[in-house]
C-alpha cells in the first residue's frame, strides 16, 4: 500500500501543487503552545500558521484531504477544535500528548466530526500506549520523531529507529488495526541518511504514512513557482518508484537495509558527538 503522504503548508499555491502532486493530506499546522522551549535551540520549522489558514486552504483543494495539527490539550482546546472542523479539517491532529485521559478528551471534543490522528512524540505516550491504545475512535497514529528523540535525550531522530522504539510502537498499533506511520523523508537520493533508505524501513515496519520533510521541498527558499512544481513531480514520483520496486524485495532485501540503516546512524550520531 502506498505511504500516505503529507505535506506542512499554509499557502494555497502550493497545497494545491502538492495536491496535483499526489501529496494525499495537506498538512496546517497551529501548534504553538510550547514549541519554542522545546525546539527554539534547534534547526526545525515552528510554523506559525492561523486558524484563518483552514479555510482557506481547504477552498482550494478537490483531492487531497486537509490535516490540522492543533495546540496540545489546554483550556482553549475544545473552541480551537471546534473551529478547525468547522472550516474543513478532515483530520484532525493532537501533538503532544502524555496521558491516557488527554486523548480521551480530544477524542470527546472531535466527537466523530473529523478523523483522529495521534501524533506519539513524548516518552511518557509512549509507557502509556497500551492504555492508550483502548480508547476507542482513534483514526490513526503518527510517531513524531522529532519531539520523541529530544524527550530522550537522543542526539539525532532515527535513533529511535535503530534502538527498536519505533519497532516496539509499531507492533502494538498494527496489533490493533490502527494505520499508522513515523517521521519524516526527503527525496530520495539526498538527506544525511537518503530517504530510500528510510522509505524502506516504512515498509518492513508496515508503516502507511510519512511527512514530506522541509528539504524535499523548502518553499521559504524557492520562490519560483514552476520550481516548486517540478520538484514536487519528480519528488513524489521518485518516493512512488521506491514503493513499486520494494513490492517484489525478499525479506532479506528489508533486512540489510536495516543493517545499513544502524550502521549509517551510529555514524551520524558519533559525528554529532565529536
Amino acid at each position: 500500500m502506498p505511504l500516505k503522504l503529507m505535506y506542512i503548508t499554509n499557502r494555497e499555491d502550493v497545497a494545491k501543487i502538492a495536491e496535483k502532486s499526489g501529496v494525499d493530506w495537506v498538512f496546517i499546522d497551529l501548534e504553538i503552545n510550547g514549541k519554542d522551549e522545546r525546539q527554539g535551540h534547534l534547526d526545525t520549522v515552528i510554523s506559525r500558521h492561523s486558524l484563518d489558514d483552514v479555510n482557506k486552504v481547504k477552498k482550494v483543494l478537490t483531492k487531497s484531504e486537509l490535516l490540522v495539527r492543533v495546540n496540545p490539550i489546554y483550556d482553549q482546546s475544545k473552541d480551537e477544535i471546534d473551529r478547525v472542523i468547522q472550516d474543513g479539517a478532515d483530520v484532525v491532529m493532537l501533538p503532544f500528548f502524555k496521558t491516557k485521559e488527554e486523548v480521551e478528551v480530544f477524542v470527546n471534543y472531535v466527537n466523530g466530526r473529523a478523523k483522529v490522528c495521534l501524533l506519539c512524540e513524548t516518552s511518557e505516550a509512549v509507557e502509556n500506549i497500551d492504555s492508550i491504545l483502548t480508547i476507542p475512535g482513534i483514526d490513526y497514529i503518527h510517531i513524531g520523531l522529532n519531539d520523541l528523540h529530544l524527550s530522550y535525550n537522543m542526539k539525532f531522530m532515527f535513533e529511535l529507529l535503530i534502538d527498536g522504539t519505533v519497532e516496539v510502537l509499531c507492533k502494538k498499533i498494527k496489533a490493533k488495526g490502527i494505520p499508522y506511520g513515523f517521521g519524516g523523508i526527503a527525496r530520495p537520493g539526498q538527506g544525511i541518511l537518503p530517504a530510500e533508505h528510510i522509505i524502506a524501513e516504512h515498509y518492513r515496519l508496515g508503516s502507511s504514512m510519512a511527512i514530506l520533510s522541509r528539504s524535499f521541498c523548502n518553499t521559504n527558499k524557492i520562490v519560483d513557482v514552476g520550481m516548486i512544481e517540478e520538484l514536487f513531480k519528480t519528488g513524489v514520483n521518485e518516493i512512488r518508484d521506491y514503493e513499486d520496486r520494494f513490492v517484489n524485495e525478499e525479506k532479506s532485501y528489508f533486512e540489510k537495509n536495516q543493517e545499513f540503516v544502524k550502521k549509517k546512524v551510529m555514524e551520524i550520531v558519533y559525528t554529532i558527538s565529536k
